[in-house]
């Protein structure tokens, strides 16, 4: 075992979901690397898109850390290498500070880590000063670092909020509202960052509005617990896996790339959208994304079609998740009624709905093992296939998302951690 580090760091959270953490995080991240500090972002909870958002600000891979999918001691692992390296630490929370189980809050007093809370104050007063108040107090025995106020109209808005501000809370400044700041969303959350052609100029405007605002003076260092380095098995040696990547399929955790990668996968990107020749390999991984934005797209592709058939008829593994398996549909049909056939390898459809249809933490018992990830989509599917195995949330409630198996095809609406149990990943892409 190696000797604990320290590094400065921080945790962002909000009273609520749509708060603006991403923008403050971000713009806190390139604010910091614009003086020419080495940032490491990680994002508290299971999620996709502001990770790539993330990585644009701070220059750095970011991960996600959670107690129960991630695990304690892999996200103390995590923190522990990135304090090896950095200048200051930023954890993006997830909802509110307080939601969920584990929380945010669970996150930062298991590791220590002080909350900087986010609090949109648009048409907002004095009430900011009870919130932050409530915030910082609401759990005694939560490290708290102050308050940081999104949204502001106006120097002299930033100054009714901050003059709102008890018991010694510490301000931290004041993000404008400024429409060439805030980030564009759609149904599943922000906007991919490879879709914003402005998005450095974004950062760069948010980080300079912040540190107009505010200091950029480094939070107070955080101690973090010795870890062992992460050596996982050779268990994929010299496996070819085909990883699809293009604006239909982007939702990959850095964790699980990696993870392949040190268990000895050679990992080949291909698009199913542009691409016509599927590249030699052993194995296709399919994650999620948005192929409802580009079903017809995917339709007309048909080279790529066949090859993705071809390789499933030759007994290949393939894995697909959540938009990678409705990609394997008979056909997919978007919120407009717009129809478009698809791969057919599994039967049955998949349809588009305007709300949420299912989001929850998801342990799925395979015949490789046990592995944990989330769900969170906006289709509903319908086959006459029986699911090989269902996902149980911790929290209870709906989601229990079926896995379905079709020879070595597994696909599920089910977003695999690869991490939380590596023998069972290898297993399900290893020829």
């Amino acid at each position: 075992m190696s000797a604990p580090r320290q590094c400065p760091a921080v945790l962002i959270a909000a009273p609520a979901s749509g708060q603006g953490k991403t923008t403050v995080t971000a713009a806190l991240a390139r604010l910091h690397r614009n003086l020419g500090r080495k940032v490491r972002v990680f994002k508290c909870g299971p999620d996709f898109l502001d990770p790539m958002i993330l990585e644009r600000a701070s220059g750095a891979p970011v991960y996600q850390l959670d107690l129960w999918m991630i695990g304690a001691e892999e996200s103390r692992r995590l923190l522990w290498e990135a304090a090896g390296e950095a200048d200051l630490i930023l954890i993006e929370g997830v909802m509110g500070l307080f939601d969920g189980t584990p929380s945010s809050a669970d996150l930062a007093r298991h590791f220590g880590v002080p909350v900087l809370a986010v609090i949109d104050g648009t048409a907002m007063a004095q009430t900011f000063g009870a919130l932050a108040l409530g915030l910082a107090r609401y759990q005694p025995d939560l490290p708290f670092a102050g308050v940081l106020a999104n949204r502001v109209g106006s120097l002299r808005h930033a100054q009714l909020l901050e003059g709102s501000l008890t018991e010694g809370l510490r301000w931290y400044g004041g993000l404008s509202r400024e429409r060439g700041i805030e980030l564009p969303s759609r149904h599943l959350g922000l906007v991919q960052a490879s879709e914003l052609n402005d998005l450095d100029t974004r950062l760069d405007a948010a980080a300079q509005a912040l540190g107009d605002s505010c200091d950029a003076t480094l939070p107070p260092a955080v101690t973090f617990a010795q870890a062992q380095p992460l050596q996982p098995s050779a268990l994929l040696e010299g496996v070819r896996v085909g990883v699809a990547h293009d604006e239909a399929f982007a939702f990959t955790y850095g964790a699980n790339l990696e993870l392949l990668r040190r268990m000895g996968a050679q990992l080949v990107f291909f698009s199913p959208l542009h691409d016509q020749v599927l590249p030699r390999v052993d194995s296709l991984y399919l994650p999620g994304g948005y192929p409802e934005l580009h079903h017809h797209a995917l339709a007309d592709n048909a080279p790529m079609c066949q090859a993705i058939r071809a390789h499933h008829a030759q007994g290949k593994p393939l894995l697909a998740e959540c938009g990678g398996m409705l990609y394997l549909l008979e056909a997919l049909t978007d919120v407009a009624g717009e129809r478009a056939e698809l791969l057919g390898l599994l039967p049955g459809e998949a349809t588009m709905q305007k709300r949420l249809a299912a989001l929850a933490l998801q342990a799925v018992e395979l015949p490789e093992g046990t592995l944990r990830g989330h769900t969170y989509h906006h289709s509903l599917t319908s086959t006459t296939l029986e699911p090989v195995a269902r996902g149980l949330s911790p929290n209870g409630g709906r989601g229990n998302e079926a896995v379905y198996r079709l020879g070595r095809l597994t696909a599920s609406y089910v977003h695999f951690y690869f991490p939380s149990n590596p023998e069972a990943a290898a297993a399900l892409l290893r020829p």
